[in-house]
């Protein structure tokens, strides 16, 4: 027994000292990750990339603004071996075209953190000797594929807070088309309009039901009925009104209001209510430098029989200014404040026209309220 104790033990201690032997033949004197390419390997060439934005964070972008050319899906094997972003500049007539390169420089290196497709914003500080004659800016990658432009404008930008007063006749539509007055001391300034649109037709059905007091007040000799029509009607339903008994002599009912009890037993022949809806748009006019426009246009309050608050930042144009607009017409910008939209000539040049006779036909409301 003791024979085969040894022989086991024997046996353990052979096993253990084949494992240690193992391990230290695997351990290096340098530990870490394993390289994934030769320890010689050096790559030099050009990445891609496939988006590319530019931006001056405004809405009109004046050549003299500060450019962002925000690049992104670019390869670059990671994100150690981007070396360098060239800009290749191409003058084309008043066409500026911009296209990067992406230098790679990669080693063997161990690179943190790899990312495959890296962002970056580049700030575009352009002389103005590559600006002379330039109105518009674009982009291109290495396949000569157009991803983005700009257009430029030459001008100053001014932004204005005013008020105009709208007469009460604004709220009403017989009263259109209206309009507020152009001019003040002898200057031009902007207008409101209203115009009516269409008139759409429709009938309400109604029967008189028969109303009963259970509460007199005054004895009345003589009484005579009163119809009482409600403050708005269902156009899917006939409507029940009811006849309530007023005195004769007087204007006085002889009943306390919350003591009717109506009977819709007792209902009158069907009758017709004919109705109409006015359908109407309200426009923003002004008279701009020719070729403007607006890059800002809100409105802070609009009240019928008070002050409206206009916001609006105009861009007016220098003289070797080559494009014109987005406006209305070359000197006049329509806005329409009930789609909250501009009406630009691209939609139709003959809505303008129109609207421009009916603006020098409308008649002009006070500009002021009316002194009690």
């Amino acid at each position: 027994m003791n024979r085969l104790r040894s022989k086991y033990m024997g046996l353990a201690l052979l096993w253990i000292l084949s494992a240690v032997v193992f391990f230290a033949g695997c351990e290096k004197d340098t530990d870490g990750p394993l390289n994934v390419s030769k320890e010689d390997f050096s790559y030099d060439g050009e990445g891609f990339f496939a988006y590319a934005r530019l931006d001056s964070g405004k809405t009109i972008h004046l050549s003299k603004d500060t450019l962002y050319l925000d690049m992104g899906k670019m390869w670059t094997f990671s994100n150690c071996a981007l070396k360098s972003i060239n800009l290749d500049y191409d003058k084309e007539d008043s066409v500026l075209w911009i296209a990067p390169t992406l230098s790679i420089h990669a080693t063997a290196e161990d690179c943190a953190a790899p990312y495959y497709r890296p962002d970056t914003t580049l700030k575009l500080l352009l002389s103005s000797k590559q600006m002379s004659g330039i109105g518009v800016i674009k982009v291109k990658n290495d396949a000569d594929t157009s991803l983005d432009s700009i257009i430029l404008r030459r001008g100053s930008l001014l932004r204005d807070t005013f008020e105009m007063y709208l007469d009460s006749a604004f709220a009403d539509v017989q009263e259109f088309p209206l309009r507020t007055k152009d001019k003040k001391h002898g200057k031009t300034i902007p207008t409101v309009m209203r115009v009516l649109d269409s008139l759409t037709p429709r009938v309400f059905y109604w029967r008189t039901m028969k109303s009963t007091c259970t509460h007199r007040v005054d004895m009345c000799k003589k009484t005579v009925p009163d119809t009482i029509y409600p403050s708005s009607w269902n156009i899917n339903d006939t409507n029940l009104v009811p006849v309530h008994y007023a005195c004769a002599d007087s204007d006085s009912v002889y009943c306390i209001n919350s003591k009717w009890e109506n009977d819709s037993t007792e209902l009158g022949k069907l009758q017709e209510r004919p109705d109409t809806i006015w359908h109407y748009s309200t426009y923003y006019t002004e008279k701009i430098p020719e070729c403007g426009t607006f890059s800002y246009f809100t409105i802070n309050t609009f009240q019928v029989g008070g002050q409206a608050r206009f916001i609006r930042e105009l861009f007016t144009p220098d003289d070797d200014e080559s494009f014109c607009g987005p406006n209305s017409k070359k000197d006049w910008m329509v806005y329409n404040l009930s789609t909250n939209k501009m009406v630009v000539d691209s939609d139709s040049v003959t809505v303008l026209d129109f609207l421009y006779k009916i603006w020098k036909k409308a008649t002009v409301a006070p500009d002021a309220p009316k002194e009690k």
